[in-house]
């Protein structure tokens, strides 16, 4: 009788974690999240960028972006080049994606400045000074065509002249 049931309890088991496998979110869960991350994780939503979007200031935003950033993202913001993008759990996002995009100006500071948990965003607090931040923002806003700037030489590449 102690076996049946033991058996019975184990076959149970068995079928409870079969359906316990971790799978791609779907619609609903992905909007679920992407609007916690949008109204309650990320912070200084109203923050406003204290530089304007000249040429220099965006060369600045793109040379801090290249000694931290390329390796997940790329040179051009966009993933070129870079192996493991798309098959880390969660991918690493496209900064031109609609969803990147549609950040304010504080909350795409904030994300550089303290990471973006459990995403596999690190903080950069401490590695940039707070203007070198908010021209990485303007770089962001004013990304390349995807492949352009080549891909970045920590993975064999050469950058596009």
């Amino acid at each position: 009788m102690v076996r049946r049931t033991s058996l019975c309890w184990a076959g149970i088991a068995l079928v409870l974690l079969s359906g316990c496998k971790a799978g791609k979110p779907g619609a609903v869960q992905t909007q679920s999240i992407d609007w916690v991350k949008h109204h309650v994780t990320v912070g200084d939503k109203d923050a406003k960028n204290p530089h304007s979007a000249t040429a220099a200031n965006i060369e600045e935003g793109k040379q801090a972006f290249t000694q931290y950033c390329m390796v997940c993202h790329g040179l051009d913001g966009q993933n070129t080049g870079v192996p493991f993008a798309a098959t880390i759990d969660p991918p690493v996002p496209s900064l031109a994606s609609k969803e990147v995009q549609s950040y304010t100006d504080g909350q795409l500071k904030w994300i550089i400045q303290h990471g973006l948990s459990p995403s596999g965003m690190p903080p950069s607090d401490g590695l940039f000074a707070e203007d070198d931040m908010w021209k990485m923002v303007l770089y962001i806003r004013h990304l390349p065509q995807a492949g352009s700037l080549g891909e970045p030489p920590v993975y064999g590449g050469s950058p596009a002249k």
